[in-house]
């Protein structure tokens, strides 16, 4: 009886909990509300860059290409929920872009525009075209609620569904790996999969419309695939790839959403 009545409880609780993505229009599992997924990411970015090598803007072109892009995005980004009517959906957000000397290829976004790429990664973008699509896709991580939804899955599974509040206070670390995971941060990627690969690819497709608005030529991140390919050809792929659909099937996938993406692109200066 006791086993039932939770079923049924836990039950109510996901129907409650679904919630509709103002981006894609559709409902999805989000148990933790925004504002406390932003007030964690502030704590646990600043904690990541504290402890890793952050490369500065001032003395670096790399970094200051990363803070470039970023503020390109980002301008896109409040420029797109503008025009929908949508600019409330941004409360909360505080942009960061900081680039880390680490030969992971990897980049992330934490809920309120938290991001970080790795000096690993720039070897294969080549170029800030590239690097754009790469950060659209990680703030469209942030933007889809995504890591909210692994979150929040991880929290079911892990922790027994209780409010976060509850799990920072019983269980810090458990929560602090599960935060990380859900987020891509450091090497514990690919938990729930199935998952991780639909949100790639809805990711894939708003990426490259903010990348495009922020006059970046999409059609280039057909070209990063391709080196993706090429550099995990016969290896273990790089972390980035590890929650990724595999690189020939992203491509052809890409390639499907290149005329969408298209019709707002608009190189700077023209």
């Amino acid at each position: 009886m006791i086993r039932t009545l939770t079923s049924f409880f836990l039950f109510a609780a996901l129907l409650i909990a679904c919630s509709k993505n103002p981006l894609t229009g559709k409902n999805q599992l989000t148990l933790l509300p925004e504002s406390e997924l932003q007030s964690m990411a502030t704590t646990e970015y600043q904690q990541f860059l504290s402890t890793n090598k952050v490369v500065a803007t001032t003395s670096n072109k790399d970094a200051e290409m990363v803070r470039r892009v970023g503020q390109r995005i980002t301008k896109a980004v409040e420029n797109y929920y503008a025009e929908k009517g949508m600019s409330d959906k941004l409360a909360g957000y505080k942009w960061e872009y900081n680039l880390v000397d680490d030969k992971a290829v990897n980049a992330w976004c934490m809920p309120g525009g938290k991001i970080v790429v790795y000096t690993g990664l720039l070897p294969i973008t080549q170029n800030e075209a590239a690097l754009a699509a790469v950060m659209g896709h990680e703030v469209c991580h942030a933007l889809l609620q995504h890591g909210n939804q692994r979150m929040s899955q991880g929290l079911l599974q892990q922790l027994g569904g209780v409010a976060l509040s509850v799990a920072v206070a019983n269980k810090p670390q458990e929560t602090q790996n599960l935060f990380m995971t859900a987020y891509g941060v450091g090497s514990q990627v690919g938990v729930m999969l199935p998952f991780s690969r639909k949100h790639e690819l809805e990711a894939d497709r708003y990426g490259l419309i903010f990348a495009a608005m922020a006059g970046y030529n999409p059609e280039e991140a057909i070209n990063l695939w391709k080196r993706m390919e090429q550099a995990s050809a016969g290896q273990k792929p790089p972390e980035f790839l590890s929650t990724h659909p595999s690189e020939g099937k992203r491509i052809e996938q890409l390639q499907k959403l290149m005329p969408e993406a298209l019709k707002y692109y608009k190189p700077v200066g023209k």
